[in-house]
């Protein structure tokens, strides 16, 4: 697990070696402190040695504490850089990985837990390494280095010294066993937390019209009480470490001084003998006590390793196709066949087919509809076809070959798809626009908006194509954003464009204009279009009828209408609304 996540300091290594080197020779420099203390006692002051001698090792000792003080602010520095560099690194592959994810691993996952384990878990992770570099580096020399130099000046006081450490060391053991799982919980509440703000910072809009700001709260406050629990059960063993640190420190440095104080009175023990074990019985507890809270830190910081190692060792289930590589793919044409295939949510759903045995063809250039009640499974249908999702029994082909033996990147690049929810991104017009096609012209900008009929709507606004979207197209009417996302998808000159019930918020003069472009302007283009007015799909050259999980009609507007019981009453359902 820990190789996994080690890779991501590359780059950074000379930083992560630095670090650790420097504090090392800033714990060197804080033990000969106390020794040279020791000798201008013994020596300097009862030796009689003289002010010279004690000037001498004053010099020294401020010489030394200079490097170590240099020692100690470099160290930091160098830690900071390698854990920032660790961060970022850790923090790109995993937005890289996520980038490969299908629909299916995103729902497992769900978007707010991903974004909590790239934000705070990795920041957790950072910080870690940080202490790590330096506080989980000084701890254990500076008590193993301290424990040898004790030990070579009384081996008795040093076992009993010996004896107060592992009673430590148990404690902590303790209580990290206690903390790891509690602070996995924590991350967890934390996850969903953000989920609550997500869910309602986007529908912020919907949450006004219905005044349900009042519940949103309630729903906030059962989340956020959730994470401050579970944050209290965790600091409320953490905080036991303190005190028991505390106790056997001092008790450490009571009974040295007791047992010291009488090795100096029958002088088997000098002054500054004692003074200098004085002065590395706190060096060494406080080492323990910094190791305990590293530990602690570092328990917290294995949940969030976990987590993002679970992360990066999911397998996209939407591979590359691999069975093309090396072969010449087919022409571009936008032939669409379904072959007896089926498809569940396996993720999230309930295990049932959303599409049942679904067998249809599309030919090149052909202008097909697909319609239904609500949850029959269109947008599921359309999303197979860029491999949004696989099908789980049959295939999908695109140009006579299957789908999944297509790279990614060249299936997806022969489709333009305009998605149930219209996405726009913060930036211009034109830079929006440029999604489609990243060279287009200026030329093909403009036809792209005229087909798309958002030419006046955007020349309308002072920057015109330079105009500033805010992000998610809040400063956009629905049906401009509609247009936009339609002008960009048509931009491309896709083989297949889809459009994913994405005329339903402009009026019917405006969508006979789109559909007038697609026959002038995308005359070898494939239109694959799912909408829920009989007006958007009469004209179609097949009109395909989804009922539950299966076609249950395929024909013309004319075909069906004589011949479909469904087609017939979603069609007078609709002339029943525009007679009244």
């Amino acid at each position: 697990m820990f190789k996994k996540i080690a890779k991501f300091m590359k780059g950074y290594e000379l930083a992560a070696a630095l670090g650790p080197i420097l504090v090392i020779l800033e714990v060197i420099c804080e033990l000969l402190l106390p020794l040279l203390v020791a000798r201008i006692i013994d020596i300097g002051i009862e030796g009689n040695a003289g002010m010279t001698y004690i000037l001498e090792m004053g010099a020294i000792m401020v010489a030394i504490s200079i490097l170590s003080m240099f020692s100690g602010v470099m160290a930091a520095k160098y830690a900071s850089i390698a854990s920032q560099g660790f961060g970022a690194n850790l923090r790109k592959g995993l937005f890289d990985h996520v980038q490969e994810f299908s629909f299916a691993d995103i729902d497992r996952f769900s978007s707010a837990s991903l974004i909590t384990r790239m934000t705070n878990d990795v920041n957790t992770m950072q910080t870690t390494v940080n202490m790590g570099l330096r506080v989980i580096t000084r701890a254990p020399f500076m008590l193993i280095s301290a424990v040898i130099v004790c030990f070579s000046l009384n081996a008795q006081l040093t076992l009993m010294l010996v004896v107060v450490i592992v009673v430590m060391a148990v404690s902590i053991g303790l209580l990290m066993k206690v903390c790891g799982k509690l602070f996995t919980i924590f991350q967890q509440k934390m996850d969903g937390l953000n989920d609550t703000i997500q869910e309602n910072l986007i529908a912020i809009r919907v949450v006004k019209a219905f005044v349900r700001s009042d519940y949103e709260k309630g729903k906030f406050k059962r989340a956020n009480d959730a994470l401050t629990d579970a944050g209290i059960r965790a600091v409320s063993r953490i905080i036991l470490q303190q005190p028991i640190m505390m106790l056997a420190m001092n008790a450490a440095i009571v009974g040295v001084l007791w047992m010291g104080g009488n090795g100096v009175m029958s002088g088997t023990m000098a002054v500054g003998d004692l003074s200098a074990f004085v002065t590395y019985i706190s060096q060494i507890l406080m080492s323990v006590m910094m190791v305990a809270m590293s530990l602690m830190m570092m328990t917290r910081s294995m949940a969030c390793v976990r987590r993002t190692v679970e992360v990066l060792d999911t397998v996209p289930d939407i591979a590359n196709g691999g069975e093309s590589q090396g072969r010449e793919l087919p022409a571009p044409r936008g032939l669409v066949e379904f072959r007896d295939a089926s498809f569940k949510y396996l993720a999230t759903g309930t295990g049932d087919d959303v599409l049942s045995h679904i067998s249809f063809r599309v030919e090149p250039g052909q202008f097909v509809a697909v319609i239904g009640g609500t949850g029959v499974g269109k947008s599921s249908l359309v999303n197979l076809i860029p491999r949004f999702y696989d099908v789980t029994g049959g295939a999908v082909l695109m140009d006579g070959l299957d789908v999944r033996q297509y790279p990614l990147e060249a299936l997806r690049g022969r489709i333009g798809m305009v998605l149930q929810n219209n996405i726009l991104f913060s930036g211009t017009i034109r830079e929006n626009l440029l999604w489609g096609k990243e060279d287009a012209t200026e030329d093909e900008l403009i036809q792209a908006i005229r087909d798309a009929q958002a030419y006046d709507f955007i020349m309308s606004f002072p920057e015109g194509l330079d105009t500033y979207i805010d992000q998610g197209g809040v400063n956009v009417s629905g049906g401009q954003k509609q247009r936009l996302c339609i002008a960009r998808a048509m931009l491309r000159k896709p083989a297949l464009l889809i459009l994913d019930d994405s005329t339903s918020a402009v009026d019917s003069a405006t969508e006979a204009g789109i559909r007038e472009s697609f026959r002038n302007h995308l005359k070898d283009t494939t239109v694959l279009i799912i909408a829920q007015r009989i007006s958007s799909v009469q004209y179609a050259d097949k009109i395909i009828i989804l009922d539950d999980d299966h076609i249950a009609g395929e024909g013309t507007h004319d075909e069906l209408l004589v011949e479909n019981p469904i087609y017939q009453e979603i069609y007078q359902s609709q002339q029943e609304g525009v007679a009244q």
